[in-house]
């Protein structure tokens, strides 16, 4: 083997071995016998829509007794508690909830509220000595990303697992893909190009306080509960170009603005970011979310030298070098990929496994995000050091909410 060929080959490997262990190697190398699971005591925190249906999945799993939820609404908790079969003493509500799910015997937690509560419930529970399984993006601010990494950092010296719930780069098809990028047939990675496009979502007229906004994802339209659509929606591409490029972006310019109908919310919904990397990559992107009939998108095609791929979130992945060609479906990567995170978490708990290696890439991920986020708004060339020095806290009224 020349050299070139072996560099390459060592380059491959290095890149893909944290992400390839973490996200598919435990899920694969689970036992398939008769042996059944460990069950992991789980509380749930947020029981909208995908919090129930998140919970569900924990339950089919097998590895899990849920045994408490919150939710804000005491409705929700009450209808979502009985479908789930939680015991009505361990069904809460109101924004204190999540602390009754923490004193409650769980030995973990999954997250699923707004961004903003983040690092407020995942500090609270690190702090009570869990396991935490989170959504993304980790947080809408730089002090929640920040928040997010020190609580992640403390959890690895309690010896507890903190694991972001990220199904892009779970998916065998992208994978294959991923670990074909850094072989010599493709060359150097030259220029990134994400894409996110969806029709966005309900943005009613604003009520005498937040109550209403806490629901039906019509907390994505404010920025600081939800990151902006760049942050909520466009980050699963974004992800994918932190995963490609293995670090996180120095600098950002670009332009944004609100152009959906009728906005209530001040989050942007059409944008165009251009990221700057400190070897000089260059990485575009693209954000859309308008109901003009485009279909839904979320992809990162990577150019190299001689080659080009693509890693998506619907469709075909692909590959495409010099000396090498591949293409491979991704197959119902919302359901699956969480299905596969939540058997990844379970088998990081059980085999004690508390390196956290995903949350760097979750925390950098919402950083860039940020900076994209505030150098469009702003339209101007904003430095990721500079953004991190502003430390810029944003703040939601909870004037008026059941406490």
């Amino acid at each position: 083997m020349d050299r070139r060929k072996f560099l390459g080959g060592a380059l491959a490997a290095t890149a893909a071995v944290s992400t390839i262990g973490v996200l598919r190697g435990f899920a694969a190398d689970a036992p398939t016998g008769a042996v059944p699971k460990r069950k992991i005591k789980l509380g749930v925190i947020g029981c909208g829509s995908r919090g129930h249906w998140i919970a569900n999945l924990f339950q089919q799993n097998g590895g899990y007794d849920l045994h408490a939820i919150a939710d804000y609404f005491p409705e929700v908790a009450d209808k979502r508690g009985a479908e789930l079969g939680v015991d009505a003493a361990r069904r809460f509500s109101t924004l204190s909830g999540y602390k009754r799910v923490l004193e409650s015997g769980v030995e973990a937690v999954a997250l699923e509220v707004p961004p903003y509560f983040f690092a407020e419930h995942a500090r609270a529970a690190v702090d009570a000595g869990l396991h935490v399984y989170v959504a993304k993006p980790v947080a809408s601010d730089v002090p929640g990303c920040l928040a997010i990494q020190a609580a992640a950092s403390d959890a690895t010296k309690k010896q507890k697992s903190f694991f972001v719930d990220y199904q892009l780069p779970t998916d065998p098809a992208n994978l294959e893909v991923f670990q074909r990028i850094s072989t010599p047939g493709f060359g150097k990675v030259a220029q990134l190009e994400t894409v996110g496009i969806c029709g966005g979502f309900p943005d009613p007229e604003k009520t005498a306080n937040l109550e209403s906004r806490l629901q039906k994802l019509i907390w994505v339209n404010d920025v600081a509960m939800g990151c902006d659509y760049l942050g909520n929606y466009d980050i699963h591409a974004i992800d994918a170009a932190l995963w490609v490029a293995g670090r996180r972006p120095i600098a950002a310019s670009g332009s944004s603005r609100v152009c959906r109908p009728n906005a209530h919310g001040d989050s942007h919904d059409v944008c165009s970011v251009v990221f700057e990397y400190s070897d000089g990559l260059v990485h575009n992107h693209f954000g859309q979310a308008l109901k003009n009939y485009l279909p839904d998108t979320l992809t990162c095609r990577v150019y190299g030298q001689t080659g080009n791929a693509l890693l998506t979130y619907w469709g075909q992945a692909q590959f495409k070098s010099y000396d090498d060609g591949y293409k491979g479906t991704v197959d119902n990567l919302y359901e699956a990929g969480v299905v596969r995170n939540i058997e990844t978490f379970h088998q990081l708990v059980t085999t004690g496994n508390f390196k956290n290696e995903n949350v760097k890439r979750a925390v950098d991920g919402a950083l860039a995000c940020v900076l994209g986020r505030e150098a469009a708004a702003r339209n101007q060339r904003l430095t990721m050091d500079q953004l991190i020095n502003e430390n810029k806290r944003l703040e939601v009224d909870l004037t008026g909410l059941k406490t």
